[in-house]
């Protein structure tokens, strides 16, 4: 029986978000309840009119077995484009909880974009039985993108977009447009010119098509385009779009045939998608990596790295074997030497950084490698000179031996200087040798900045003490 708190939260009008944009608690718990009584009406009133987008942050909010008990309940006032709106694990669940029908029902109305990006998750076995439920043109569709490689631009295109040949005049392609209205997408900013052979010619934005006079011809006004292959990478396409300040571009085959069209919306999801990754990778994390997996799952895709920098731990630790005398005679040495390498390898960290993202965006390559690599010595330089300065200052005080103070202040310098050149020379190595920079670097960059600040540091204090 439901208490007075539960009625409230029961009838009461609720938004979404709070003024922070988080999915607000009670929300939820009004959701949750209309999904335990299975009230329909209530359910509906609640979530239909949410964008797709927040129809996908409640699911990720709701436990795991409201979710696709939502889906069921909502019907055709669920948008099934809010499953590309959550993380891939919970699509999954999702998807395997529901279902054939309800699945099929629900992304006969996607764009196929959309229907790929929920397909392209699933096995081989449930794809083809989703897809087999569907209207043979949809399926064909689907199955042509699903051939492509993954994070392709074949992929990331829809096949939904409009494209006329090059003796139409503008008012029948207006004309087209208006009676075609159930055939065209949702959304699109220009047309597609072709010739018979379905081989793309050029295209006419929508703001040209509307300011030009009915009886002109498409091929007098068409411009010639930007276009992509089907086989390109979606990170190419980012960056294009980004270069040019596109709105859209036009996919085409080998053969040059207009196969579909990618959009904004979709780029932002890639440029999101790929420094996702960029970040995730500088910390050893697996790129598909996401806030829902389970414990297992993500002990297990960690432990590869952890396992690396244990080695590379080891071979750091190495080196104050060597010192083992001088660090028995002298506790500052001991005290002082983590100091060293800790602020080479946060300075290697901001130079490393710097060096991945430059590579990833194309901005850094042989054309200005060399430079770039002189530049980052001289700011090691730069830093080393002040911090090697501050930091024999604080020891000399510390300890009451101007001595220790300048063999830090050198071992700083060296360390600082060391550290900047590896920041920028591992990922261009890497990059060299085709390995994800990004995935790679901090371990090398980190193992340099260890030994090279632990050597340097007790290799000149025992020279300049005379320990052995």
């Amino acid at each position: 029986m439901l208490d007075v708190e539960d009625t409230a939260i029961e009838t009461a009008p609720l938004a979404l978000h709070d003024e922070d944009g988080e999915v607000r608690a009670d929300f939820v718990a009004a959701v949750a309840l209309a999904i335990a009584a299975g009230n329909e009406e209530r359910l509906s009133e609640l979530v239909s009119q949410l964008h797709e987008a927040d129809q996908g942050a409640l699911l990720e909010a709701l436990d795991h077995d409201d979710r696709p008990r939502l889906i069921e309940l909502l019907g055709d006032d669920f948008d099934f484009a809010a499953l590309t709106e959550v993380d891939d694990s919970v699509r999954e669940e999702i998807l395997e909880e529901l279902d054939t029908e309800t699945v099929v029902e629900g992304m006969r109305d996607l764009e196929s974009d959309d229907a790929v990006y929920i397909l392209e998750d699933l096995d081989a076995e449930d794809q083809a039985e989703i897809l087999d439920a569907l209207p043979a043109l949809d399926r064909v569709a689907l199955r042509k993108s699903l051939d492509y490689p993954e994070d392709s631009a074949g992929r990331l295109m829809s096949s939904d977009f409009v494209a006329v040949p090059p003796f139409w005049t503008v008012g029948q392609v207006i004309d087209h447009l208006r009676d075609a209205e159930s055939d065209i997408p949702d959304s699109f900013f220009e047309v597609f010119v072709v010739d018979p052979g379905h081989r793309l010619l050029g295209n006419v934005f929508l703001d040209r098509l509307v300011r030009t006079k009915r009886g002109v011809k498409i091929e007098s006004i068409m411009a010639d385009r930007r276009r992509v292959e089907a086989t390109d990478d979606q990170e190419e396409v980012a960056r294009l779009f980004a270069r040019y300040n596109l709105v859209s571009v036009p996919v085409v085959d080998e053969a040059e045939r207009l196969v579909g069209a990618i959009t904004i919306d979709d780029v932002v999801d890639v440029i999101e998608e790929e420094a996702d990754e960029d970040v995730k990778a500088l910390g050893g994390v697996k790129s598909d990596e996401e806030l829902s997996d389970s414990v297992l799952s993500i002990a297990r895709s960690r432990f590869g790295w952890l396992f690396v920098n244990l080695i590379t731990a080891f071979l750091a630790s190495s080196v104050l074997g060597l010192f083992e005398g001088a660090l028995q005679k002298m506790v500052a040495l001991a005290v002082l030497a983590p100091i060293v390498a800790s602020q080479g390898g946060n300075a290697a960290t901001q130079t490393m950084t710097v060096a991945v993202r430059a590579l990833a965006t194309r901005d850094l390559g042989p054309a200005n490698a060399v430079r770039v690599t002189i530049r980052e010595t001289f700011v090691g330089l730069l830093n080393g000179f002040g911090f090697g300065l501050l930091t024999g200052l604080g020891a000399a005080l510390w300890f009451h031996d101007w001595n220790i103070g300048l063999v830090i202040a050198l071992a700083m310098t060296v360390n600082l200087v060391a550290g900047a050149m590896a920041g920028i020379l591992v990922p261009l190595t890497l990059e060299r040798w085709r390995a994800d920079p990004a995935v790679s670097s901090g371990v090398f960059v980190t193992t340099v900045t260890d030994v090279v600040g632990f050597f340097s540091f007790l290799g000149i204090a025992t020279l300049w003490f005379g320990l052995h």
